[in-house]
């Protein structure tokens, strides 16, 4: 899998709401959502296109994060509001946007990633995209769980990576814009 840059690559975040967040025990849910925040602030600094999807925010699974609305006012006014469709990408209005970004790398996170995350993900690389999951703007009930979403991402061709790492992937050169927006938002390791 080649490295993904700003100029060919989109954001997916997949129902980061407040009811599925506190689903995620494997990933401590201040750590889970602050790094979803800085995704979407990479995202908003350098132009990267986003697609913000939920399910049945109106049911357990809540609204999205309010935050995200304050990063993505745009994008959080688009966002795909699936009735219950358990994969994102079999809801034609997600497919559809992530398609009109015109960019053939998909950036993806969500929760829970054995439920929410794994379809998606390899669905979106059936379909001839490349994808990188953000493992820490991810979780799941149990580490099980979310181990054996990883083995099945991996086993079909999805990359797994973090929040530092893909920031500093995309960034390429910290004296750059990019750059300079990635060191504000990056946690130490």
């Amino acid at each position: 899998m080649s490295s993904f840059t700003v100029k060919d690559t989109m954001l997916a975040l997949i129902d980061h709401q407040t009811g599925t967040n506190q689903w995620a025990v494997t990933t401590p849910l201040e750590t889970l959502e602050r790094n979803v925040l800085a995704l979407a602030k990479f995202a908003a600094g350098v132009g990267i296109p986003v697609v913000l999807t939920s399910s049945q925010e109106q049911k357990a699974q809540g609204p999205l994060m309010p935050e995200l609305r304050t990063v993505l006012p745009e994008a959080f006014e688009r966002r795909i509001q699936r009735s219950g469709i358990v994969n994102a990408w079999d809801q034609d209005e997600f497919v559809q946007a992530c398609k009109a970004t015109g960019r053939k790398n998909i950036v993806m996170a969500g929760v829970t990633t054995e439920v929410c995350v794994v379809a998606p993900a390899l669905s979106a690389v059936e379909d001839g995209h490349s994808v990188k999951v953000v493992c820490d703007a991810c979780g799941s009930p149990n580490q099980l769980s979310e181990e054996i979403a990883w083995r099945r991402m991996e086993h079909g061709g999805v990359g797994l990576t973090t929040l530092n790492a893909i920031v500093a992937e995309l960034a390429k050169d910290w004296s750059t814009h990019e750059g300079k927006i990635a060191h504000a938002i990056l946690q130490p390791a």
